[in-house]
């Protein structure tokens, strides 16, 4: 998630950071250089030591995103979650309008994605059906896992039952 921001008193002027961060830590950032204490219901971390250039070694280098508004009127997009890491990101496009205000409902089957962003940059090629990245899909599977977990949010696939199809062990 593309983020710009100054602050003089701790910020170095044009320092700029690889590090991946996601929306939901704006909040805790802004908290802590106000000098207040975040929330434990609240989502996400502080970014101020990778801003100051302090990456703690423990950073998680993944970035998780969910589209829940199915099918809307104005986007027209599909509901779809995923996670990217440096290298890889994977995508489930479950379709479902899960009742929300303003989704239209349809018959479309779900779907995954995955996708060798160093090897593809233009995301071209689908790598979720391929039998040579199902390793890298089940880390990714993993992963997408953990983080849904950090964050309270409910997965709209069965883990266990998507390795079963890819002939993983769940």
């Amino acid at each position: 998630m593309p983020f710009l921001c100054r602050y003089p008193a701790a910020i170095t002027a044009g320092s700029t950071s690889r590090d991946f961060a996601c929306n939901v830590d704006f909040a805790a950032t802004f908290l802590d250089f106000a000098g207040l204490p975040v929330p434990g219901y609240m989502q996400g971390v502080s970014m101020r030591p990778v801003l100051e250039g302090r990456t703690p070694d423990d950073w998680d280098q993944l970035a998780y995103h969910r589209y829940w508004m199915h099918n809307d009127i104005i986007h027209e997009a599909w509901a779809h979650y995923g996670v990217r890491n440096r290298r890889y990101k994977l995508i489930y496009w479950y379709n479902k309008d899960l009742g929300q205000i303003g989704a239209r409902a349809n018959d479309a089957p779900p779907e995954w994605e995955l996708f060798d962003c160093e090897a593809d940059p233009c995301e071209l090629l689908n790598l979720a059906g391929d039998p040579a990245h199902a390793g890298v899909f089940a880390e990714m599977l993993a992963l997408l896992d953990r983080k849904q977990e950090q964050i309270g949010d409910i997965p709209e696939h069965d883990s266990a039952e998507v390795l079963a199809q890819l002939g993983q062990p769940a």
